[in-house]
């Protein structure tokens, strides 16, 4: 009989071990509103979020469903998703906003809901984030956006200080220069241009813009900078020595429109002018190994997924977005940054 109870009670005790383990899987349902799926700096850290999910799921502490949804650059297709997603009642929702000046329309809907959210990437404009981030209790997860504009302005500072005779290719003590925008009302793309063209100034580059609208908005496309650096080539005729771009994607179409023109071909012999992007995608590094684009600066993908899952996750956990992560607000007090880096040479 007493070997009976025993084997009962070590029964009841293994039963309540499974049950406590169990219990400790956390169950959330995660879904992420995102800008386009067809940026590639963008499509880095969604690749990063997806891994991050399944490495914690593989670890069994989380049990997470995590579902992202394309808004094809399009704020009247995001808020839709957001209705969705509203009737569903997920636990947390990420957000890449379509439109930075819109983010006050997906958090009145989610608010409402009591459905908690973050902002990555694409920052809501100043005239908003007050109340879109700040005022909602949320946080945004991005970079410093003068710091990639200052980078850039560096490397061609460097550059400048170098060898001013491989720049000022025409001989006119200036160096001649457009700004390809990724968006007008951007604060990425706002200071990415202010800071490459004033950092370099600072530091020493003459810097003169080759035409009287020098700053080509592309919208952060490949197709639209190559269709708009054909015209803006022809109508200086020949006269640019430096070109910065907000993203690879638009240094990609750069280097493409240069091309036909016999430029930044990569070929020996072949001139070239520089061209300074942001985002350190594969294809530009790949472009800048074949010596076809100068320089980029890198926006960390993967570390920006992996903040934007695990701070997410902390949030749910705990009530908080940055106690006990090692996380910490930049100095405005509502945002985590991520660093940059200058690349100039790919082995």
């Amino acid at each position: 009989m007493k070997k009976i109870l025993v084997v009962l009670l070590a029964l009841v005790l293994a039963l309540s071990a499974v049950g406590a383990f169990a219990e400790e899987v956390k169950e959330y349902d995660i879904r992420a509103l995102i800008w386009k799926y067809d940026d590639t700096y963008g499509s880095s850290v969604r690749q990063a979020m997806q891994e991050t999910v399944d490495e914690l799921n593989e670890e069994g502490e989380y049990n997470i469903k995590f579902t992202m949804y394309d808004a094809a650059d399009d704020m009247a297709k995001q808020v839709e998703q957001a209705t969705m997603l509203v009737g569903e009642k997920p636990d947390f929702v990420i957000i890449n906003l379509a439109e930075v000046a819109s983010g006050q329309q997906l958090v009145d809907m989610f608010t409402e809901a009591g459905i908690p959210f973050l902002f990555y990437n694409k920052e809501p404009s100043a005239e908003t984030v007050q109340s879109v981030v700040v005022d909602s209790g949320s946080i945004f997860i991005g970079t410093t956006p003068r710091e990639a504009g200052d980078m850039q302005g560096e490397i061609l500072a460097e550059m400048w200080a170098a060898d001013p005779a491989s720049i000022d290719v025409n001989g006119d003590g200036k160096v001649q220069f457009v700004e390809f925008m990724g968006e007008p009302n951007n604060p990425e793309a706002i200071a990415r241009t202010q800071y490459s063209e004033e950092t370099a100034v600072a530091q020493g580059v003459p810097l003169d813009p080759a035409l009287d609208e020098y700053i080509i908005v592309a919208n952060w496309d490949t197709a639209q900078a190559q269709e708009k650096m054909t015209p803006t080539w022809t109508a200086t005729e020949g006269n640019i020595e430096v070109v910065f771009v907000n993203n690879d994607d638009m240094g990609t179409g750069v280097v493409a429109a240069m091309n036909a023109f016999g430029y930044n071909t990569g070929n020996e012999g072949d001139p070239s002018i520089i061209v300074i992007g942001v985002d350190a995608t594969a294809s530009a590094l790949e472009a800048i190994k074949a010596g076809k684009m100068t320089a980029t600066v890198k926006q960390d993908g993967d570390a920006m997924g992996y903040a934007n899952v695990m701070i997410a996750l902390n949030y749910l956990d705990n009530g908080t977005w940055l106690d006990g992560t090692d996380y910490e607000y930049a100095a405005d007090g509502y945002s985590v940054r991520i660093p940059y880096a200058k690349i100039t040479e790919v082995e």
